[in-house]
Formats: C-alpha cells, sequence, structure tokens
C-alpha cells in the first residue's frame, strides 16, 4: 500500500495535510493519535469509503475494514452478516469457514441482538476475513470492550494476522495495545504522520523488558502525555484494560498489581 501526498478538507478546514505513508505486505502498522488528528479519516479513505481527495492512494484491490461498532444489521442471523456484500450468492459455508476462524461457528445461526460485544465483534471481524483481504483495516475494533473481552480480542487478531499473512494498519487510541501488536507504530498529529518507531521486539511481547518500557514512554511523550508513578496522565489512552490497576502479561493475559 502506498500514500504519497494524500489531502481531504472538510469545508475548508484541511484534515488530511499531504500525508506519505507506506505498508509493506504481511506488515502489521499501528496508527496513533489524539481524537480529531485524521486517524479515522485516512482509514476510510484506504477502504474506499472517502473518495473526495487530492493526492496518490495505491490500495490493494481486495481488502476489508473492521469499525469500532461491528454494525450488524439485526434482521439477518450472524451468517448471512458475515456473507452481506459479497458478490454472486454465497453459500452458508464460506460464512462458517470465517466464523470457525474467529471462534465463533456455533453462533451462526443466532441473531446479532443476542451476542456479547465480544462476540459481535468477532463477527465483524468475520466479515472482513471473508473477503480474503490482503490489506485489513481496523478502526478501533477494541475500543468498546470489557478489559478481558479486549485483550482475548487482540490475540485473535494477532493469530489471525500470522496465520493470514495479510497487512494490517490498526488505528487505535491505546499506546500499548500498539506495542504488543505492531510491528511499526506511527504517530499522527496536524493530518500528517508526525513520527515512526519500529517495534524490534520478540513475540510474544515482554511488558516487563525494559526495551517495550522505553517505546512506551517515547510514544506517550510523542503524544503529549506525561506519566506519573508509573501510570500516564491526561485524556490519552495508555492502556483501557483496567487503568493504573492492571497490566498484562507476556501471553496477553491481565494480572493484578
Amino acid at each position: 500500500m502506498r500514500v504519497d501526498g494524500l489531502v481531504r478538507e472538510f469545508d475548508r478546514r484541511r484534515v488530511l495535510d499531504g500525508v506519505r505513508l507506506d505498508i509493506r505486505a504481511g506488515e502489521f502498522v499501528a496508527l496513533l493519535g489524539r481524537s480529531g488528528c485524521g486517524k479515522s479519516t485516512l482509514l476510510r479513505v484506504l477502504a474506499g469509503l472517502d473518495r473526495e481527495i487530492e493526492g496518490e492512494v495505491l490500495v490493494p484491490r481486495r481488502r476489508a475494514v473492521a469499525f469500532q461498532a461491528p454494525r450488524l444489521m439485526p434482521w439477518k442471523r450472524v451468517w448471512r452478516n458475515v456473507v452481506l456484500g459479497l458478490p454472486g450468492r454465497p453459500e452458508r459455508a464460506v460464512a462458517e469457514r470465517a466464523l470457525t476462524e474467529v471462534g465463533l461457528d456455533h453462533r451462526a445461526d443466532a441473531w446479532p441482538k443476542t451476542l456479547s460485544g465480544g462476540e459481535a465483534q468477532r463477527a465483524s471481524l468475520a466479515r472482513a476475513l471473508v473477503r480474503d483481504p490482503d490489506l485489513l483495516l481496523l478502526d478501533e475494533p477494541f475500543g468498546a470492550l470489557d478489559a478481558l473481552t479486549r485483550i482475548t480480542a487482540q490475540r485473535l487478531v494477532a493469530e489471525v494476522w500470522r496465520e493470514r499473512g495479510c497487512a494490517v494498519l490498526l488505528v487505535t487510541h491505546d499506546v500499548e495495545e500498539a506495542l504488543l501488536l505492531a510491528d511499526r507504530v506511527l504517530v499522527m498529529a496536524d493530518g500528517r504522520i508526525a513520527h515512526e518507531t519500529a517495534v524490534e521486539l520478540p513475540r510474544p511481547r515482554d511488558v516487563g523488558d525494559p526495551r517495550w518500557t522505553a517505546l512506551r514512554a517515547q510514544l506517550l511523550g510523542r503524544l503529549g502525555v506525561a506519566e506519573a508513578d508509573g501510570g500516564a496522565e491526561s485524556g490519552m489512552d495508555s492502556g483501557r484494560d483496567g487503568g493504573a490497576g492492571a497490566r498484562r502479561t507476556p501471553d496477553g493475559r491481565g494480572a493484578d498489581r
């Protein structure tokens, strides 16, 4: 994927200001930034949902997006939601394969209103995966989940990425989430990519590794967040899984301090 000189304006206000971005095949990239910096606008452009732009945008034909809100049609059963929008009349087996991949095959016949938040998000992910994307776009897909469900969802996305080998762009407010999942973390500010950090740490990531801690502090600093007593201050989220009273262990599970 390549973006060069991307500009998007709303009522003469420049939201994307000459964005330049490259993502290699199979790379996992996380995009951080404060609210209003242009993250979601950029993702919508990449998804092909916003075409009123200037500049060069080259993306794979096979791409899919999962949003923070699952956006399931309440009048369609889960499996029909998964294949919604696919050309032709895809068979149920197509949906079931994607649902099995996200651990939700046993809920194929359920109505969306009966799903938990985590199950609904997995159904949304299955709807993206059924398109066999070369580029998977994730717009804060874990933001509305509770702490434990969020950790499970993060691990699921990591597993799917390893097995599929597709490129992933994850938009998030969570610094720790970005460092746990991504090969490279970008910070967006004022409509541009303002900072880039390679996360050259072995997987699974160890949050006790001094290198991980240093990267976290560096990114928080870039986001204008001060740290005190080991916790982040200000409105920027450095990990919503329990705040200062919880941490992530190397295998992805939560643990009390």
